[in-house]
């Protein structure tokens, strides 16, 4: 299978919902819009930032149907199909390509886990054949599901048994296997960084793809940051990570639950993807006000180029 290589930023949406913690179809089509008009070039959907496992198998499909129905042509929808269950990430991977998906993406499971290259091998071996026709990511992601596994010992021995693997979104902090996977068979792959508070250290490494959950609502900061590198401006592009650290840190501090701090964010900014579901915790009014406070003092909305309005996001 041709691997094409991306260059710029894949958001990981939220899933919307509704107050009572339904899910919010409707809301799909305006965010997709805000994604690609932000400069976006792709979504990774029903992953950890789409709270992927608090959602049922239908509604998970569900997800995936209304993004390829409204997601704009030129933004790239990659399905993750992750699941604990293998026979359910086979339905989730045969239905991404039924609808049309551009990619499929698969966590390793994180209940029993695999203790090897072979098994890990062999669970995405399985995934990826239940839909042939689609590109495969090996979504590598430690802080969730415990596996540890190097991804350049996972690419040796996938790279020839799994015909349509084409890359690896890499979460994790191991920039020395995040560099080895790089330069892998030629630079084979397509490998996509995912921590948005070292992505000026990845480019500097080699990367040019990257996923996060930051670049829902702070995409024009970040691409200032890639712009700047590209150009050789290294204090500029410090300078934009340094707020993007900044801006993660005072997020993440200002709640108990940092996924449904970022989607509180995200409706401050423009898109309403409602509530998370429990077991994370959503803000009170009072860590709200806080965080308006700190966001506003390090200068933030006037990075993501944020125009003021009524919006509070309460």
């Amino acid at each position: 299978m041709k691997i094409v290589k991306t260059n710029g930023l894949i958001a990981a949406p939220f899933t919307p919902m509704h107050s009572n913690c339904t899910v919010n179809l409707d809301a799909i089509e305006q965010y997709a819009n805000r994604l690609l008009s932000d400069g976006v070039v792709g979504a990774f959907i029903c992953g950890t930032t789409g709270e992927a496992m608090s959602l049922t198998l239908e509604e998970r499909i569900q997800v995936a149907e209304r993004w390829m129905l409204k997601a704009p042509k030129n933004l790239r929808v990659i399905v993750h199909v992750g699941h604990n269950a293998i026979a359910d990430c086979k339905r989730l991977a045969a239905h991404a390509q039924l609808i049309g998906a551009n990619s499929i993406a698969c966590m390793a499971p994180f209940f029993f886990k695999p203790n090897s290259v072979e098994s890990l091998v062999q669970w995405c071996e399985q995934v990826a054949a239940a839909a042939p026709n689609l590109p495969f990511y090996y979504y590598h992601i430690p802080s969730m599901t415990g596996v540890t596994i190097p991804v350049h010992d996972f690419l040796t021995v996938a790279a020839d048994r799994i015909p349509n693997l084409v890359g690896v979104k890499f979460t994790y902090e191991d920039l020395e296997d995040f560099g080895r996977c790089l330069k892998f068979d030629n630079q084979r792959f397509d490998v996509l960084f995912g921590r948005d508070e070292r992505l000026l250290a990845a480019f500097d490494a080699g990367a040019r793809g990257a996923v996060g959950s930051t670049y829902n609502f702070a995409a024009p900061l970040y691409r200032s940051l890639i712009d700047s590198f590209l150009t050789g401006d290294q204090q500029s592009a410090t300078k934009h990570q340094t707020l993007a650290v900044e801006m993660i840190n005072t997020l993440v501090a200002g709640g108990s639950s940092p996924i449904a701090t970022f989607k509180w964010f995200m409706k401050r900014v423009g898109i309403d993807c409602g509530p998370a579901r429990i077991p994370l915790q959503n803000l009170t009014t009072e860590q709200i006000d806080m965080l308006e406070s700190k966001l506003k003092a390090i200068g933030i909305y006037e990075a993501i180029e944020f125009r003021e309005s009524n919006n509070s996001g309460k």
